[in-house]
């Protein structure tokens, strides 16, 4: 596969039965083969989307000293700042050229995850940060939902088999900041090749080159979507519990042409993760004699502790 399928969730989400089964068709046939889909019809209106970008940007334009007061000590940086070069991809020494920021989940007060996270971080110099972050954090959590209904359904379970598990669950919103490039990078890249951790993640800005998918013959293939569209990919956590059946695709974002080194690039992706104790086993209908487990079992707390760890974000 070459290029990125696109879907829309008016299909998934009318009430017609054919245009349903056309969705959860497309979006398991891509996920199977690609991993990755560029979905139309989410829950983002063009004002809230507009506003955020506002309020990022004014956020990353602050004085370095002001945005490092907001990074919080011995979290991993699962909540607030995490500054420039401060993560890298598995494997990799260099940090990519990125400064991010975290809002994680709003819980119920009456939940047993409620002193689970960290706080959300309250950015005291720009009073609709906080409020803008949220909103979209809600409306991607939303679109998350529907999508994983229809995977559910492509996996042979129930439609609201996820449901239980991302309610209340560890999900992040990391709006990225990748700066204008000063002096040759040494073997650093924006975002060096990785795979991501979670169930789903959802990407906003992806309008311009250079988010690059690796195919199954390895080859790197651009993935750009439409305004109105989020580039949506499946997680290490879906592929491990489908046995690989939903492919968790190696990504990138390479640095620009030397022309454009002076030019910041914004991304927003959300990564929808599951309450902690969601236990990953492979699905018993995703073994079969040709396709046995492949994976030992874990819970998903677990295996983002790991991660974590590989990433060099926490000790």
């Amino acid at each position: 596969m070459n290029k990125i399928p696109s879907v829309n969730l008016a299909d998934f989400l009318s009430n017609d039965k054919n245009r349903k089964q056309k969705f959860i068709d497309e979006i398991g046939h891509a996920y199977e083969n690609i991993g990755f889909v560029a979905l139309k019809g989410h829950f983002l209106d063009d004002k809230l989307v507009s506003d955020l970008y506002t309020e990022i940007k004014n956020f990353f334009d602050l004085p370095t000293e002001v945005k490092e007061k907001y990074e919080i000590p011995g979290i991993g940086g699962q909540r607030g700042y995490v500054s420039f070069g401060k993560e890298s991809a598995k494997g990799k020494k260099e940090g990519d050229l990125k400064e991010f920021w975290h809002f994680g989940q709003y819980v119920d007060a009456d939940s047993k995850y409620a002193n689970e996270y960290p706080d959300n971080v309250t950015v005291e110099e720009l009073p609709k940060f906080n409020e803008v972050g949220k909103e979209t954090y809600q409306m991607l959590e939303k679109t998350a939902k529907y999508v994983l209904r229809s995977l559910a359904l492509h996996l042979g379970l129930e439609e609201t088999y996820f449901d239980d598990y991302i309610k209340n669950g560890n999900s992040i919103l990391r709006p990225i900041h990748y700066p204008p490039i000063k002096t040759e990078p040494k073997g650093a890249e924006r975002a060096a090749a990785h795979g991501d951790i979670n169930l789903i993640t959802l990407l906003m800005g992806a309008q311009g080159k250079g988010l690059q998918v690796q195919n199954h013959k390895g080859e790197w293939i651009d993935a750009v979507a439409e305004p109105d569209e989020l580039m949506i990919n499946v997680g290490d956590m879906l592929s491990r519990h489908s046995n690989n059946k939903l492919k968790s695709t190696i990504h990138r974002v390479t640095n620009p042409p030397k022309e454009m080194w002076g030019t910041s690039r914004y991304s927003i992706p959300f990564f929808m993760h599951p309450v902690s104790d969601m236990k990953l086993d492979v699905l018993e209908n995703c073994i079969d004699g040709d396709n046995p487990k492949q994976f030992d079992d874990i819970t998903a707390g677990e295996f983002l502790d790991e991660r974590l760890k590989e990433l060099g974000l926490k000790k």
